[in-house]
């Protein structure tokens, strides 16, 4: 049924849940896997104290997305599943609209990713790019709840 299953992932332990149902559905639907992670450079432009070295923090979390793609990557060929990464870098949009932009760029019919399930005063205040996601995106979104009491 699916062919081509985008999982963005951010090393969170929400996103993590995630990935592991795209890696078991990626094997039981034999679909091709793409694992994202998107660097938010827009969250580096809002630091204004002006202390922060802002290139040495972009490497820095270069350098984790890579991370977190690498332990992904490991985690799918373990269970059996060849998944192929791509590490995005925006910072003139939210991270959801990367993720619309690299499932359209895949080809995805299904993104699958995890969610803090975040309601009132906390969602309100940082937002859902999962929320985003569902409501743009052309093809089914599958979220997964972290599990965790929020």
């Amino acid at each position: 049924m699916y062919q081509r299953i985008l999982a963005p992932v951010d090393g969170s332990s929400a996103s993590d849940r995630g990935f592991r149902e795209a890696v078991a559905l990626a094997r039981d639907q034999n679909a091709r896997l793409r694992v994202l992670h998107v660097v938010d450079e827009y969250a580096l432009a809002l630091d204004l104290s002006g202390t922060t070295d802002l290139g040495q923090m972009h490497e820095t979390l270069k350098r984790y997305g890579e991370e977190v793609l690498d332990k992904a990557k490991r985690y799918a060929a373990d269970q059996g599943v060849q998944a192929e990464t791509a590490l995005r870098e925006t910072v003139d949009r939210r991270v959801a609209g990367a993720v619309l932009a690299e499932a359209q760029s895949f080809n995805a019919d299904l993104i699958v990713m995890g969610t803090h399930g975040r309601r009132g005063l906390s969602h309100l205040i940082l937002g859902s790019d999962a929320e985003l996601v569902v409501r743009s995106s052309p093809v089914p979104v599958l979220l997964v709840r972290s599990g965790e009491a929020q």
